[in-house]
């Protein structure tokens, strides 16, 4: 991460040294548009936050196991599409997950809306993107995170 830093900054003093007028007006409309997303960033910050709080690990592994392959997968869907779950979170829990013996396919339907679904993101995604696109993206990351896990349980044998 320290080097995205050092390389924008780098590119920075660069586009000031050719263009300081044009430099400065990018950091302006920059820092407009960071202001005009920040209360909608907060209210998802906060979103996250109550989701992380309300889906426990001993939650996930009742639900996910408890109900056979099938019922277990969709449940991970949904609970992936709604949990806002940053990736360096998700991956580990998703080991927790696999020693208590929740099947590859439930974990991948899980990790994979986790990245691809974002119910909570919505309301951002709207704003600049648009009722419709912001559908279709989060619809077709349901879908292909569907695929995807299903294609998990065959590889693993865990689907016939």
């Amino acid at each position: 991460m320290g080097m995205i830093w050092a390389v924008s900054a780098v590119l920075f003093f660069i586009s000031l040294a050719f263009d300081r007028g044009r430099s400065l007006q990018a950091v302006r409309s920059a820092w407009v548009l960071f202001i005009g997303v920040l209360p909608m960033f907060i209210v998802v910050l906060v979103l996250m936050s109550l989701s992380l709080g309300f889906i426990s690990e001993r939650m996930l592994v009742d639900i996910l196991v408890g109900r056979g392959i099938l019922t277990g997968t969709v449940m991970a869907a949904l609970a992936g599409s709604v949990a806002a779950i940053p990736g360096f979170v998700a991956f580990p829990l998703a080991g927790i997950l696999l020693e208590k013996g929740v099947p590859y396919t439930v974990l991948g339907a899980f990790t994979t809306t986790l990245m691809m679904v974002g119910v909570v993101t919505f309301p951002l995604e709207k704003k600049f993107l648009g009722a419709k696109v912001a559908f279709v993206r989060n619809f077709a990351g349901l879908l292909i995170a569907i695929i995807v896990s299903l294609v998990i349980g065959f590889f693993f044998g865990e689907l016939p």
